[in-house]
């Protein structure tokens, strides 16, 4: 006696769209942009290729959605947390030590996505958004740069524009390249974050020295 075959429940539009954005966020940090196939990205999903299509009609919007967008929220978060005038009577050095901390478990959290990006603009650097579209991010480095400029009364040594980049910048490229950067022996995860902070402070105060 052969059995009926057993039918999928049908699911709704908005859940279809939710798993395809799952699967393609996991597909695109472990595989990069160019790595990730929509058909794997619809597989881990359980829809068909042409399902994912009507809903997300390129590779490139799919990206968008399933890796810029959450960053983008993230960081927004992130900036509603941290990104605020500092009290006088909080020590500029200590402040500074317990921001960059956050900023490095920040980082840390959200490596793959942005690693995701660099890798989306080394191969697809007209079709994918890269790091310096995030508006937030833009809006990071203004109000930090304003920050630096109240605090040294315009007097600072190194511009604060660029020094606001700069910090990040190390910050950032010490995380996302660690192995690459720190062979095994070298230090310890917890030396390694250290040193970023004080390297990054020691820059940072040198525009706060009379």
């Amino acid at each position: 006696m052969n059995l009926p075959a057993t039918r999928k429940p049908r699911r709704a539009p908005a859940e279809i769209r939710e798993r395809i954005l799952q699967a393609a966020g996991e597909e695109f940090k472990n595989f990069g942009f160019s790595g990730a196939t929509t058909l794997n990205i619809a597989r881990r999903a359980d829809v068909t290729e042409a399902q994912l299509f009507r809903y997300f009609n390129t590779k490139p919007v799919l990206f968008h959605e399933a890796v810029f967008e959450p960053l983008v929220r993230h960081f927004d978060a992130f900036n509603a947390k941290h990104l605020h005038d500092v009290p006088e009577r909080i020590v500029l050095r200590e402040n500074a030590r317990l921001y960059i901390g956050e900023l490095q478990h920040f980082i840390r959290a959200h490596s793959k996505m942005l690693m995701s990006l660099v890798f989306a603009q080394t191969y697809a650097p007209f079709t994918t958004p890269g790091v310096g579209e995030i508006d937030s991010l833009q809006n990071y480095f203004a109000r930090g740069a304003a920050m630096m400029n109240r605090r040294t009364g315009g007097k600072a040594k190194v511009e604060p524009k660029l020094m606001v980049r700069v910090s990040f910048a190390a910050v950032l490229s010490c995380i996302l390249f660690q192995d690459w950067m720190f062979p095994p022996g070298l230090a310890s995860e917890e030396e390694i974050s250290e040193a970023i902070i004080d390297f990054v402070i020691d820059g940072i105060t040198v525009n706060h020295e009379s």
